[in-house]
């Protein structure tokens, strides 16, 4: 019985370190684009509601948090463990030589791209390169990259995996982003060599030393050069490692725990990204003003409807890079993130990390098409929605079509399988008559009596008694 109960507070306190992880809230101070096309490119964003998000990188292969354990932070999430944890230089040095060892032979892009379209996902973002610095595409600027001579990989013909993913999903018609980290932990011009690393933040003072910095900002204009010109048709540049902006009195904000002045001339990169790619969408995530075109709260979701664009980004196991035996969410808890988000007027990015040999979980894809299912019900309540008041009423959750009057009302099941009761009570604001009444994924008919803002609707006992929906009962309202 000790040994259970042993068993059981260490897998709690894993998952809440794993849950707890670089949390950031969204941003606040919003300025919307002036740039017509990048207005237009966020409204079309807007309507695609359920994105993926992909971390991946040499520290799949140790199944360990991404980049973060090399970081000097006593933080919960970078903490070094095995055999090589037992001083920090030992650490880095083998976590770096990461390099020599991967090769991902199993990469097969195409598979990841079958099961994202088919559980209805419409974008995608994946991790050119994390705060390791390790780049997941064959830049020029440095040897720490998977297309170099050092990893086994770069012999594969498919070895630039950025190209061929973005390449995949952009064949089956994927918005296209770019995830890109800021700070540079494996540059000498952000933790130059001389100092040691203090923490997340670049290790000497620019101000003191601008002609690196100077080489530091060069380093990081030039990749995104590469990616905005070298890549194909770019959509979203999704900017991390918030702590790297321009000195001001809310910096800390966030999360971001910003040391010294650490601006990399955002409106320069901005600029020439957008030459490149007309419209491109920019992300500077937690960094607020006009490079932040949506906001990307972490593992949360917003209580009420925020006033721009915004995504919540959330892990579908409990880490963002891949993990042995993670704990994926149910199909039922995917769904229902989808849908309280999508009442809410967001967008869900959910990440799944491959590993080391280039493939997700097999857990992974039967959620993905677990969900699918679902969407092939419901999808119409979710892709090109607006949040409409209430948002919300106990377990039920709304959402309104674009451009047709029509609300949907997911009601959320407890278990996989639906049981209803025999009335559903819903309410509709400011609506004077209702025409039709019907639940997705039903035939019968269904009568219902509207009172002021209160819908009732009248549950046959067939239905009551047996039906094939899973997840929700998701009733279209027309009037």
């Amino acid at each position: 019985m000790k040994k259970l109960l042993v068993i059981l507070i260490i897998f709690l306190s894993r998952t809440a370190y794993l849950n707890a992880q670089q949390t950031h809230a969204a941003s606040k101070g919003y300025v919307k684009p002036t740039d017509p096309l990048v207005q237009q490119k966020l409204a079309n964003w807007q309507d695609l509601k359920f994105g993926l998000f992909m971390h991946w990188g040499t520290y799949s292969q140790w199944g360990v948090v991404e980049s973060w354990s090399i970081c000097p932070e006593d933080e919960g999430w970078t903490q070094r463990k095995g055999p090589y944890g037992a001083s920090y230089n030992t650490y880095v040095n083998a976590y770096q030589n990461l390099q020599t060892t991967f090769n991902p032979v199993n990469f097969n892009p195409e598979k990841w791209v079958a099961a994202a379209k088919l559980a209805g996902m419409k974008y995608v973002v994946f991790t050119t390169k994390h705060h390791d610095g390790f780049c997941m595409f064959d830049t020029r600027q440095t040897d720490y990259k998977i297309t170099s001579a050092k990893t086994p990989f770069s012999t594969n013909p498919r070895s630039n995996v950025a190209k061929e993913i973005f390449g995949a999903f952009r064949k089956e018609n994927f918005l296209i982003g770019a995830y890109f980290s800021k700070p540079d932990w494996h540059s000498e011009n952000y933790w130059w060599p001389y100092f040691p690393p203090k923490d997340r933040n670049v290790n000497y003072d620019p101000a003191k030393y601008p002609e690196r910095w100077q080489k530091f900002k060069d380093y990081t204009y030039n990749q995104i050069q590469e990616l905005m010109t070298d890549y194909g048709k770019m959509d979203i540049l999704w900017l991390d490692g918030g702590w790297v902006r321009p000195q001001t009195p809310s910096n800390g904000a966030n999360g971001q725990r910003v040391r010294y002045n650490q601006d990399i001339d955002m409106p320069k990169i901005a600029a020439m990204a957008r030459t490149k790619q007309p419209g491109l969408i920019v992300v500077d995530r937690t960094v607020a003003g006009e490079f932040e075109n949506y906001t990307t709260p972490e593992q949360q979701i917003p209580n009420e409807p925020l006033d721009h664009p915004w995504e919540s980004c959330i892990t579908m196991g409990n880490s963002w890079s891949y993990v042995p035996n993670d704990h994926y969410k149910s199909v039922n808890e995917i769904v229902q993130l989808l849908v309280k988000i999508v009442s809410r007027g967001g967008n869900l990015l959910m990440n799944i990390g491959p590993d080391g040999t280039g493939d997700w979980d097999p857990v992974a894809y039967e959620r993905l098409t677990g969900i699918s299912k679902w969407m092939q019900v419901n999808g119409e309540g979710i892709y090109g929605s607006r949040a409409v008041a209430p948002y919300s009423t106990g377990n039920i959750y709304y959402t309104k079509a674009k451009d047709s009057n029509t609300i949907y009302a997911f009601q959320l099941s407890k278990e996989d399988a639906v049981k209803l009761p025999g009335q559903v009570d819903v309410v509709v604001n400011d609506i004077a008559t209702v025409k039709k009444v019907t639940l997705l994924g039903s035939k019968q008919r269904l009568k219902w009596t509207l009172k002021g803002n209160d819908l009732a609707i009248n549950i046959p006992d067939a239905l009551q008694k047996q039906n094939t929906l899973t997840n929700t009962a998701t009733f279209k309202i027309e009037y």
